[in-house]
């Protein structure tokens, strides 16, 4: 092999004629005649490096790291010759190189033969090549893995900015029976985009497909594809291929700009992979709606022992829904991040009080999140007191108590283009109704009276003008529009109605009112009413909580506090729920800082409701 041609090679120019016997790898007993052999220390430094540069372990052969610049057909004739004169090829390290089209092509001619060939380590091998020259190359080099009948294992191209065309080139390999035995698929930081996401998807499917009708289904394991830019759109579509593939042990996604449609679709595609054990979705945005799915399918899960939802904004619901489901299932977890989530204490004291049992948890990661000091402290005294105080991580970047006025600059100004768009949207709905108005006074006479609006049109673009000329019945009509099983939706149905509050018109004062009471009495009634979530939304949409499921706090006015301040004062208001408003209305905001009376009148009523209850 190539490691014993290279002892032999070092050895003939030092001490001359040879007779050698080897015994595999493990020894070399060389006898020679009138030689003395006395190796200096710069002399075995010297066959140390020539080893290095041609790394060979059991039917690997390694250019890994050699930084070699590979451009045409002569600048490979030492490689290609190792590959043909290598028996049993099985692994074929190219990491750290940079190869051409008319190098990859020479390659690809000495692999034609290798059929026992398992392994391809390719990653960051084009560095420095046009884009347009890696697919070609690709495209030879896994035509002549399927030419030579190979059985693939592992295939790892990371770190190779190919974007979507780069997975076109690998497309006819994966949907090969060179595939059909693949374990470890590893794509990480390949740019793939959407559209490589959904070639790459297909060609899995495909894959998965034609195996099982061969009777040997793809078993992938291990899927790697980090940083591709993969959106929601390609999220789903691989997930989709993994739901039917259904044998993953280990799935890392970081960084790929996946939201909770797209954190949903994986969700449920992992329930169909029993044996999972990594999960690996770091700094993607999960939001309450993506982590509640998620933690709903850990549930199906028992063999998880890694989650890394780092940087995935799973909000305080989230990190609970998650602790729900760690306190009766996930018993060979080991590692849980939460890290940088926008979790508070509450929500982190549940989590932590759910891993309590978790024989095998080595490390829980809550860093970065908003416990504030006191938070910290008490969380490390909680972990303390279940003996577990060794797997909490470090709480050095914790961000303190969530300052519920800190808005993102970004963020305020899409809430302005919100705002205006709806400005916009609002006097082009006036004009089409006006224009609906004149077309039909052309065909009768007298001219008939304004069309009244419906109820979406009034919730839409709300006005006191409007919600009156929904006429008597409006309170039940606006009721009937409320789905108590949207929480955020209805809080948004109580803001709108509230929002057209006037203390000094009797007339829409009482409408307001009236309309406010049908909505709440019917959602407190409703005994499946999620009433911390609607509080929540609440609170966000008020500019008094960090927003969740990028709700954006609406611009508050004083009908919003005015009208909850009556709200909190009627029968069918929960008074468990008067404290958990009291103690964020205590704090300073800047949002209400323009409705500083009702804000003011709002505290008050709390405040005496609180102390009554």
């Amino acid at each position: 092999g190539v490691f014993l041609r290279t002892v032999l090679s070092w050895l003939c120019d030092r001490v001359g004629p040879l007779t050698v016997l080897c015994s595999g790898f493990s020894s070399v007993c060389v006898y020679m005649s009138s030689v003395d052999v006395r190796m200096a220390s710069d002399d075995v430094t010297q066959l140390a490096d020539s080893l290095a540069k041609t790394q060979v372990n059991e039917g690997e052969l390694s250019y890994k790291g050699r930084g070699l610049k590979l451009d045409n057909a002569q600048s490979v004739n030492e490689m290609v010759k190792d590959i043909e004169e290598f028996d049993g090829l099985r692994a074929l390290r190219l990491e750290g190189n940079t190869v051409g089209v008319e190098a990859a092509q020479t390659i690809a001619k000495a692999l034609e033969t290798k059929s026992d060939l398992q392994c391809c380590y390719w990653s960051d091998m084009f560095t420095g090549r046009l884009r347009a020259e890696i697919p070609p190359a690709l495209v030879s080099l896994g035509d002549a893995i399927v030419m030579a009948g190979a059985r693939l294992k592992v295939l790892d191209l990371s770190d190779n900015a190919f974007g979507p065309d780069g997975v076109k080139g690998i497309e006819l390999l994966l949907k090969s029976s060179a595939c059909h035995s693949l374990q470890e698929l590893r794509l990480n930081n390949c740019g793939m985009g959407i559209g490589g996401g959904k070639i790459l998807a297909a060609a899995l499917t495909v894959c998965y497909k034609e195996s099982s009708a061969l009777g040997s289904p793809l078993k992938l394991k291990v899927f790697i594809a980090g940083r591709n830019r993969l959106e929601n759109d390609g999220a789903t579509a691989l997930a989709q291929a993994f739901q039917v593939i259904g044998s993953l042990e280990e799935v890392h996604m970081p960084q790929n700009g996946i939201n909770y449609p797209g954190v949903t679709a994986l969700a449920t595609a992992m329930q169909h992979n029993p044996q999972l054990r990594v999960l690996n979705l770091n700094d993607n945005t999960f939001t309450k709606k993506g982590a509640i799915a998620m933690a709903k399918a850990l549930q199906h899960l028992r063999n998880v022992q890694v989650i890394n939802f780092g940087d995935c904004l799973v909000r305080s619901e989230g990190a609970i829904a998650i602790a729900e489901t760690l306190r009766n299932g996930l018993p060979l977890l080991k590692k849980l991040n939460l890290s940088f989530g926008e979790v508070t204490e509450e929500a982190a004291l549940t989590v932590a009080t759910s891993v309590q049992h978790k024989d095998q948890l080595e490390k829980l990661d809550l860093n970065g999140n908003c416990l504030g000091d006191e938070g910290c402290e008490n969380l490390r005294e909680l972990m303390e007191g279940i003996n577990m105080s060794h797997v909490l991580g470090s709480l050095s970047d914790d961000e303190g108590e969530p300052e519920d006025d800190e808005d993102d600059d970004d963020d305020e100004d899409h809430d302005d283009g919100e705002e205006e768009d709806d400005e916009d949207v609002e006097e082009e709905e006036e004009e089409e109704e006006e224009e609906q108005h004149n077309d039909s006074n052309q065909f009768s006479t007298p001219p008939s009276a304004p069309r009244p609006p419906d109820v979406s049109s009034f919730l839409s673009f709300p006005s006191p003008d409007k919600l009156l000329r929904l006429g008597e019945k409006r309170s039940s009509l606006i009721q009937q529009q409320v789905d108590v099983m949207d929480v955020h939706r209805t809080a948004e149905v109580f803001l709108q109605i509230s929002s057209v509050y006037k203390e000094d018109n009797t007339e829409v004062k009482s409408a307001v009112l009236e309309s406010i009471d049908a909505v709440m009495s019917k959602v407190f009634s409703t005994p499946s009413f999620q009433w911390l979530s609607f509080v929540s939304s609440l609170l966000v949409m008020l500019g008094l909580l960090k927003s969740e499921d990028k709700l954006k706090p609406v611009k508050v006015v004083p009908g919003h506090l005015q009208c909850l301040e009556h709200a909190v004062k009627q029968s069918y208001f929960p008074k468990e729920h008067i404290a958990v408003l009291n103690a964020f209305m205590a704090r300073q905001n800047k949002s209400l800082e323009s409705c500083n009376g009702a804000r003011d009148r709002l505290k008050s009523t709390l405040q005496k409701l609180t102390t009554e209850s």
